[in-house]
């Protein structure tokens, strides 16, 4: 799949669409397109300009008109770089065959996080990422032997968010980080050592480090894949990380304070799940230099950085 839609192929969610055997998808029936820039733009839509900077609205994009696939993929052959967000890529080597291909040049861009702190994203999102939780779950290889609860009752502390209980939701959130820092050491181990066909097509970005400096690391992304970030890209970047506050909701990308968005999984966690996220998460956190913790005080010190200088 992601073959064919680095080539333009967008026929390929055709074979994923829900409208119904018989039926085409249209621009409007693909996951996100509310808020995509080129589907809510001219010449496919009137709302918005593409070369203009800066976020758009979901509930204006509702209102474009559906359009067949291959207009949007007339204005994909347009573009000379092309950007797929991959969210569960559990295995780099299953990109292998696409870095190898000369045509593509393909280059990995693997953005991280400190895992307490999506950890805490995935908890907070309560019953929105619940489902996803479950399948990262049970993708858990059988044969590899799993990491026991370090609270056998499985109830990792009692603080519970807006007072309510996160139940099923907070242990199904936890459950999934031990799959993901699994991937994210098997990832990291073989960038650290990398086979062929991912030498110099491979760079980690930590989240914290694009939110503290953000045009330094703008610019050390765009450099990475031959390009130049523009002023008008330098200032949307500060002013998405300069925002009033940190959002409490979900899925909603908006400007937020740095600061806060960097710390609020000290605060909204207990020292219990902490911990219990720093036994599945300890290798990856090693390589990308995210401090563990020693006591509940030091979590609560919000004057302590936990961010060290990463191996990669």
């Amino acid at each position: 799949m992601l073959g064919a839609l680095y080539r333009c192929d967008l026929s390929v969610f055709q074979l994923y669409s829900t409208a119904g055997a018989g039926r085409n998808l249209t621009t409007l029936g693909i996951f996100g397109a509310a808020t995509n820039k080129v589907i809510c733009s001219a010449p496919l839509c009137p709302a918005y300009r593409k070369d203009v900077v800066g976020l758009v609205d979901d509930k204006v994009c509702k209102k474009c008109p559906p359009q067949r696939l291959g207009l949007l993929q007339e204005q994909c052959r347009q573009y000379r770089t092309l950007v797929i967000k991959g969210v569960r890529v559990f295995d780099l080597a299953v990109l292998a065959p696409l870095l190898r291909d000369p045509m593509l040049r393909l280059k990995v861009i693997h953005l991280v996080r400190d895992p307490r702190a999506v950890a805490s994203s995935r908890i907070k999102s309560r019953h929105g990422l619940i489902r996803e939780s479950l399948q990262v779950v049970r993708s858990r290889d059988p044969r590899i032997h799993r990491m026991p609860f370090l609270d056998a009752s499985h109830k990792l502390g009692g603080k519970k968010e807006g007072g309510g209980g996160g139940g099923g939701s907070d242990y199904h959130a936890l459950g999934a980080m031990e799959v993901i820092c699994s991937s994210m050491a098997r990832t990291l181990q073989t960038a650290l050592h990398p086979p062929d066909w991912l030498q110099g097509n491979y760079l980690a970005v930590r989240y914290e480090d694009l939110v503290v400096d953000p045009i330094k690391t703008l610019r050390q992304v765009y450099s990475f894949v031959n390009l130049v970030v523009s002023p008008e890209m330098e200032k949307f970047a500060l002013n998405m990380t300069s925002g009033p506050g940190y959002s409490s909701k979900p899925f909603v990308v908006s400007a937020r304070n740095a600061t806060q968005a960097l710390s609020a999984w000290r605060t909204a966690l207990s020292y219990q799940q902490i911990k219990q996220i720093e036994e599945y998460c300890h290798q990856p956190m090693a390589v990308l230099g995210y401090e563990r913790v020693s006591s509940p005080e030091e979590v609560k010190d919000l004057s302590k950085t936990l961010l060290r200088k990463p191996r990669l």
